[in-house]
């Protein structure tokens, strides 16, 4: 496993990022929760990332629990607030009342004193920031916080808080953005990549396999394999049917001749292009069992060459999505790219 500056902050992330969401304490059960977390420890990840909303806290209870043991010094752990958590008005947004509640409750949940990046899981434009930037200071200055970022927001949401941070003289600047980054989601390039470059944000690129799309696993004109997503109950197929169309799984399937003279699985290539984008600190992946992890890490590491990267451009051709006014809408996808909506009745 290598390991890359987090922007141009002091913090080394691994390649890898190992995450949670719509796996521990949803799809997945504790054991081969458990199981993936330490798949990942043995392949050399040392970055976990999660949120308060997954599985409404069992994602972070589940992760506290497998890290439990694990040399806190070792790793770099993430959460995020904003998204609700409960019913009442406080549950969400960014106000200083729910960011110290949220970031304690994580604490507790994580069994740990402090998470190593803090981020805001989506702007909230109800809250002044200078009053989130104001209570993520404070909880630096406190200790329980190392570095602070962000998760969907637009290039000029990141320019905003910045200013503000300027203004208000404050030490803690934004290191981290979490997009949705992959070959056929790349809305962040036009805008936010250049701002953060400049600003010296670094990129955790999640969903670079765009939903489990990108590993070839799913066939135009045949049904999700078993045990996939697609096939899982709960909140996973409102997410993935988007990128179900059989005009973009038949293209996707043009690019395992691609990886085999490469010598990767199709995984492995959407996570070493992903990797392959300067902006980019690290690739966030999540798993339902162990080997999955294990196959993901393996692209940490792999540098593909630019006339492989022209040929992956070659050939998914006009279904890559580059409008950055979608940034931060992972739902407003091509026509091309959803499965049709099933009939009602």
């Amino acid at each position: 496993m290598e390991h890359r500056h987090l922007g141009r902050s002091g913090l080394l992330v691994s390649e890898i990022t190992y995450g949670n969401w719509l796996t521990h304490g949803e799809l997945v059960a504790r054991e081969a929760a458990l199981s993936c977390v330490r798949a990942a420890l043995d392949a050399g990840i040392t970055t976990f990332d999660t949120a308060d909303v997954y599985a409404l806290g069992a994602a972070e209870e589940l992760l506290g629990e497998a890290l439990r043991g694990v040399r806190r010094e070792s790793l770099e752990i993430a959460t995020k607030v904003c998204l609700p958590t409960g019913d009442g008005p406080n549950d969400r947004g960014l106000s200083r009342k729910h960011v110290l509640e949220s970031c304690h409750a994580s604490l507790r949940r994580l069994g740990t004193d402090y998470v190593d990046l803090y981020q805001a899981h989506r702007f909230d434009d109800r809250t002044p920031l200078a009053e989130t930037l104001l209570a993520f200071e404070d909880l630096v200055r406190q200790g329980k916080v190392r570095y602070l970022g962000v998760s969907e927001w637009t290039a000029a949401q990141i320019r905003a808080a910045l200013d503000v941070a300027d203004q208000l003289g404050l030490r803690n600047r934004i290191v981290a953005n979490q997009p949705q980054y992959n070959m056929l989601w790349r809305v962040i390039e036009p805008e936010v990549v250049p701002l953060c470059e400049t600003e010296g944000i670094g990129q955790i690129a999640f969903q670079p396999l765009a939903q489990g799309v990108l590993t070839g696993k799913y066939r135009p004109g045949q049904a999700p394999p078993q045990g996939s997503r697609a096939a899982s109950g709960g909140r996973a197929p409102t997410f993935i049917r988007r990128v179900l169309g059989d005009r973009l799984l038949q293209q996707v399937q043009e690019l395992r001749p691609i990886a085999d003279e490469a010598g990767l699985s199709m995984a492995q290539l959407a996570i070493a292009w992903t990797l392959r984008r300067p902006a980019v600190s690290t690739a966030l992946i999540g798993a339902s069992r162990p080997e999955q992890v294990t196959e993901n890490a393996a692209a940490a590491g792999v540098r593909l060459d630019d006339a492989l990267m022209r040929r992956i451009d070659e050939t998914l051709g006009d279904l890559v999505e580059t409008d950055a006014t979608k940034t931060a809408q992972m739902m407003a996808v091509k026509p091309d790219w959803a499965a049709p909506v099933p009939a009602a009745g």
